[in-house]
């Protein structure tokens, strides 16, 4: 439905030429392709442990190749589709502001000047201003101060993501759109939440399935027990971002808890597979799976091009925030009508710590008790 009523708008086609035109000086930014990067980890689950879980519940010979390559493409093809819906009403809004923008300069000069109606119009506007400024400069000046710049590629510059695209950004779009915008708000949000929900049952399997393997924990716990107590503490967690402060914790959960994190997880679980387990192993164990070995393509990935990718945006990750120098955030300036960037408080530097921690600690925990637990083994016999 937004599909078509967004490539539809007024202005969209301005949208969809900014999508698709390629910025050489974001392609030479690191912090682009660690972002890109992320962005993949966090659409295809990679890291999550979301897609191991599903994973488990197929068939001993499922034909995993083929299901890896329809796997990457749905998920390529839906990107594209989600990302011409956000720039067409993206493009919608940027040109609604331009228009505005100018609407309002013509107005500005039409009333100040005493113009005829027809006078100004879009077109002329910029040659009115220079003329009146050349002819009436004192005049001029007294509305210098309400004279504002009106460029269509600034709006669609004024790019904005996670919470300020959801809640700010479409929002003020879908109230400016023709027709009734009770129905496309109650469209949109209903479609926010079926997202929402489509992604947490994602990641809460991944959580709730190797709980349901422990035999500690599926020995005293119902399973129903169990899913209702992951999906309390999730719940629980959630409500520090509905505080008045929510959205900067927020910010500092989608900044710090997962991206060097996932990093660091899916390297060592490529590094794991291909050189610890070994990458000659793995090709004998697909070939039971599905009569045939992973060919030259699949291994070199894996093996090469994969963990020279990773460890690269690791290293770019790293040199990124250690060039600049303290942790900051965007932060509302109620005096000065403006977004202000401020330094991370002692305490959300300890939060941001720890999460990292974390986050990346399953680890090691994980290889120190499967030692220990050897290790009883060997005593024992």
């Amino acid at each position: 439905i937004f599909l078509i009523r967004g490539v539809t708008l007024h202005g969209a086609g301005n949208g969809l030429v900014y999508m698709f035109t390629p910025k050489v000086e974001q392609l030479m930014d690191p912090k682009s392709w660690i972002d890109a990067a992320t962005q993949i980890f966090f659409s295809l689950g990679l890291g999550f442990g979301s897609l191991i879980a599903f994973a488990s519940y197929n068939q001993k010979n499922n034909n995993c190749e083929k299901q890896a390559v329809i796997i990457a493409l749905i998920n390529s093809l839906t990107s594209v589709f989600a990302s011409v819906v956000t720039f067409a009403i993206y493009g919608f809004k940027a040109t609604y502001n331009y228009e505005s923008c100018l609407e309002r300069m013509r107005l500005l000069l039409t009333n100040t000047f005493d113009l005829e109606e027809t006078a100004v119009n879009t077109e002329t506007l910029d040659n009115w201003m220079s003329h009146l400024n050349a002819t009436q400069s004192d005049k001029f000046a007294t509305i210098a101060s309400q004279i504002e710049t009106c460029d269509l590629q600034s709006h669609l510059d004024t790019a904005a993501e996670g919470t300020g695209l959801s809640f700010i950004v479409f929002t003020e779009a879908i109230v400016n759109m023709p027709g009734p915008s009770q129905i496309w708000s109650i469209l949109y949000f209903l479609m926010v939440l079926m997202l929402g929900i489509g992604s947490m049952l994602g990641n809460t399997a991944g959580v709730i399935t190797p709980l349901s393997d422990m035999k500690i924990i599926s020995k005293y716990l119902p399973r129903e027990v169990m899913i209702g107590i992951v999906c309390l503490v999730a719940c629980v967690i959630g409500l520090v971002f509905n505080i008045g402060s929510g959205n900067y914790w927020f910010s500092i959960f989608n900044d710090y808890a997962a991206t060097l994190a996932l990093l660091v997880i899916v390297l060592i679980e490529v590094v794991g597979i291909c050189y610890v387990y070994g990458i000659r192993r793995f090709r004998k164990d697909i070939e039971k799976m599905m009569g045939h070995k992973p060919n030259w393509y699949w291994v070199t990935t894996w093996v090469f091009i994969s963990p020279i990718l990773i460890i690269s945006l690791i290293i770019f990750y790293i040199i990124d925030y250690s060039m600049t120098g303290t942790l900051t955030y965007t932060a509302w300036d109620s005096t000065e009508g403006r977004s202000v960037k401020l330094e991370y408080p002692p305490y959300a530097l300890a939060v941001i710590g720890l999460l990292v921690a974390v986050s990346t600690a399953c680890v090691p925990l994980a290889a120190i008790l499967t030692f220990i637990k050897k290790k009883f083994k060997r005593e024992k016999y």
